[in-house]
């Protein structure tokens, strides 16, 4: 049996929202102004942390290798609340910004990342096909800190909630202070080094 294109498929619909996200131009992630929406987007780095240098490298002439992606859905999106929630609210700046600010405490602590080492591409897309055109992305780019590095996403859990683990992610990149109230982690920086350099050898980025 031949299968038939279907234009219409759900998962060829997902895939030309994130062909759309990859054609839209590069902003530097600490100089992006706010705007209105919802929707996804890819961050990039280029800078000199040795555990990244190949996705640095890939990056060095143009932004093709994600080191993270990400959804921002807006508020009541997930109670599918309003058909046209993506149109109110500034969720995807938002959610940019405070990676922004994320990566500027790193910066301002540790040291071992800096804002200006990351770029962004981003697109407002109507709320049902946020988590789709996600997960297709991440599905095709395996980007690192969503794959093998936990964390960077990760919200403040507040008083009370600090009984977890710290993050992965600022057990590498200290900086956070939220996250120096979570219980200290006992793995050794070189084996997570290690082991995010054999993570890019096994993954590396696919040419499409």
């Amino acid at each position: 049996m031949i299968d038939v294109y279907n234009p219409l498929d759900k998962i060829n619909l997902g895939k030309s929202v994130a062909d759309a996200l990859l054609a839209q131009p590069v902003h530097a992630l600490g100089d992006i102004p706010p705007f209105e929406g919802a929707g996804i987007y890819v961050i990039y780095y280029r800078g000199p942390f040795p555990a990244y240098q190949p996705i640095a490298e890939a990056n060095t002439q143009e932004a093709r290798w994600p080191i993270y992606i990400g959804k921002a859905i807006p508020s009541g999106g997930r109670k599918g609340a309003s058909l046209t929630a993506s149109a109110r609210g500034k969720a995807l700046y938002n959610r940019l910004a405070e990676h922004r600010d994320s990566i500027r405490d790193v910066e301002k602590g540790s040291g071992t990342l800096t804002v200006a080492d990351f770029q962004a591409r981003y697109l407002t897309v109507d709320d049902i096909w946020i988590p789709l055109g996600e997960s297709l992305l991440i599905a095709r780019f395996r980007p690192i800190w969503n794959r093998e590095l936990d964390g960077f996403g990760n919200h403040d859990p507040g008083s009370g909630r600090y009984n977890g683990l710290r993050p992965l992610w600022d057990h590498l990149h200290p900086g956070r202070q939220w996250a120096t109230r979570c219980a200290m982690r006992t793995e050794a920086i070189a084996d997570i080094e290690q082991k995010l350099a054999d993570y890019l050898i096994a993954h590396p980025l696919k040419e499409e």
